[in-house]
């Protein structure tokens, strides 16, 4: 027994079928007999990958998907260490911004910008990244708890 798989108007007919309560009997389809791959045309079908491939040529985008590429083996940049407690949060203006969870391993990656930015335009083109900026964890909020004021000035008043 073969598998159906319902396609084109087998698809709708059986839609309506169900919309109208009716047990769905998919219709039998002719198998084609397969052919050899032949040059495709201008309007025949082609491999996903190829047409992304394509798309992403015509619109100029190469640069930017190789970087997302290389940022996704962010471990192969930095090592497997310095890859735990950190991340790449942004790219904009050929400015890679990078998150680390302590201060101690954003002094260490911000010793290492160099030789990512060398690695990364080494890969993708130079100019491609100028610089990295590095910044340590987010410091905690004042606004929250219950030391905090509303309106006007939180806990660390000292000038009135």
């Amino acid at each position: 027994m073969t598998e159906h798989d319902p396609s084109g108007i087998d698809l709708a007919r059986m839609i309506a079928r169900n919309a109208q309560g009716m047990p769905s009997a998919p219709q039998p389809r002719k198998k084609k007999p397969k052919s050899k791959p032949t040059a495709r045309s201008a309007g025949d079908p082609q491999p996903l990958g190829e047409a992304l491939d394509e798309l992403i040529a015509s619109r100029g985008w190469s640069r930017e998907v190789n970087l997302q590429h290389l940022l996704g083996r962010w471990a192969d940049l930095v090592g497997p260490t310095n890859a735990e407690h950190s991340r790449p949060e942004g790219f904009d203006k050929k400015v890679l911004r990078v998150r680390t969870d302590s201060t101690a391993w954003a002094t260490n990656l911000r010793l290492l910008a160099p030789s990512i930015v060398a690695r990364l335009n080494e890969q993708l083109g130079d100019g491609t990244v100028t610089r990295i900026v590095v910044k340590g964890p987010d410091a905690p909020s004042w606004k929250h708890g219950p030391r905090s004021v509303r309106d006007g000035r939180g806990p660390r008043d000292t000038y009135g």
